[in-house]
């Protein structure tokens, strides 16, 4: 069993989790034949792949722009439960928790809403998450959201704001 988690990028709690119980080779990407669909920018079509060897695992970076591990890149090493891999150097992070005491751990402190499977017959779908823009085109959204129809300046019947009076003039130069 191993648990994947994206964390929010400033609380660094979870914002959406991806199970795999029974997956040998687990990969992220931009792709969407990918089991972690993460759209972003600085996000490899395939960025890398975690893989069980016997009882633990390791990831492997495929990406660009790099995997970091612990603030170093990497190109292949195992994985520790708890362990935070970022893709990219201003990348998205993702937590991995490993084993069955994990996935309890999980479901008592993780909303159910959260909660992702994937198994390997199923279509890759983007999920919630994944399906909303990242970088600035979020921030382009947030900002688009905040504008209000009524104060728009190429609106002639808006009501205008008040021009506060300039305490200089360029004539002034």
């Amino acid at each position: 069993m191993i648990i994947l988690s994206l964390l929010h990028p400033i609380k660094q709690i979870p914002v959406q989790l991806w199970t795999f119980p029974n997956e040998s080779v687990i990969r992220v990407g931009r792709a969407t034949d990918n089991q972690v669909i993460l759209y972003s920018a600085v996000v490899s079509r395939r960025h890398v792949e975690l893989r069980r060897t016997g009882l633990t695992w390791e990831v492997v970076n495929l990406g660009t722009n790099g995997t970091y591990l612990d603030g170093k890149r990497i190109s292949q090493t195992a994985l520790m439960d708890g362990a935070v891999i970022r893709l990219a150097r201003s990348g998205p992070n993702i937590q991995v928790r490993i084993g069955e005491a994990a996935y309890r751990e999980m479901l008592e402190t993780v909303p159910a809403t959260l909660m992702g499977h994937q198994r390997s017959g199923e279509p890759n779908l983007p999920t919630e998450i994944t399906s909303r823009p990242s970088g600035l085109e979020a921030d382009l959204d947030e900002s688009i959201e905040l504008i209000d129809p009524e104060s728009d300046p190429l609106n002639p019947d808006a009501p205008q704001l008040e021009q506060p009076e300039a305490s200089f003039s360029l004539d002034d130069f």
